[in-house]
């Protein structure tokens, strides 16, 4: 049996004053999410700050994104030895906004997954479509090149050492969502393609809804079988409206 897990992207949002405040009312509830596994990943700078009010939690913390290389000349990077200093045991690899505001491409996603396995951490692999790719047909090739350019880079178990995150492009921060059963459809696509590679690891590794779930949506989404969870965006900026989610996974 998957384990769910929803994990709340703070994206470049907060205060330190705003980052405390939300921590202590998650932690203060968390006894009411009984099944999830909840994980929040707030902008770096704030992670020694969430480290000191999370490290005697249920709750995991990680962090957004991450160098492929552990240490150098390379300014404004964030490399997974840094990250491990600070408790986190997950980062998120391959957001739509990384790979579309910073051009990263499936081959250089595949190595921050890659990197994040090396260095102990467990990656939030993020994988979706365009509306011009769906409309177009296209959201099963897309999706496919993004999950075999893991594989192909390094192998089908180092796939299996981490979540995968489904967000369609055109449904994060448009007030559009993927019905469940649109996005049922797709979290299968991506369990059979494993399937190909390795029958155990697709039973296995947690496929995570990142389209816009909301308190409203989360049960329906979480109800679906290949649904393992969320990657929470705007609703986790909310204390109620995330452990809402991670409730609607009891």
């Amino acid at each position: 049996m998957r384990r769910p897990l929803v994990a709340g992207n703070w994206k470049m949002n907060g205060s330190l004053s705003s980052v405390r405040d939300l921590l202590v009312a998650i932690k203060a509830n968390i006894t009411q999410v009984s099944r999830a596994e909840i994980v929040v990943c707030p902008p770096a700078i704030f992670l020694p700050e969430t480290q000191s009010l999370l490290q005697d939690s249920p709750i995991s913390w990680g962090g957004q994104d991450l160098s492929i290389y552990d240490s150098g000349a390379y300014t404004g990077e964030i490399s997974g030895p840094m990250f491990q200093d600070f408790g986190c045991k997950y980062i998120i690899v391959g957001h739509s906004e990384r790979r579309t505001y910073h051009k990263e491409s499936n081959a250089l996603v595949a190595e921050k997954f890659a990197a994040a396995v090396k260095f102990g951490l467990i990656p939030i692999f993020c994988v979706g479509e365009t509306l011009e790719q769906r409309e177009s047909g296209a959201t099963e090739d897309i999706v496919a090149q993004q999950v075999d350019a893991v594989v192909e880079h390094g192998s089908i178990s180092l796939l299996g050492q981490g979540v995968i995150a489904y967000e369609p492009v055109w449904a994060i921060g448009t007030g559009r969502t993927a019905t469940p059963d649109q996005a049922q459809d797709v979290h299968n696509f991506i369990r059979q393609r494993i399937a190909n590679y390795s029958q155990d690891v697709a039973q296995s590794v947690r496929i995570l809804y990142g389209g816009s779930m909301k308190p409203g949506n989360a049960g329906e989404l979480l109800a679906k079988a290949d649904i393992d969870g969320g990657l929470i965006g705007g609703a986790s900026l909310n204390a109620a409206d995330f452990l809402a989610i991670g409730m609607a996974a009891n």
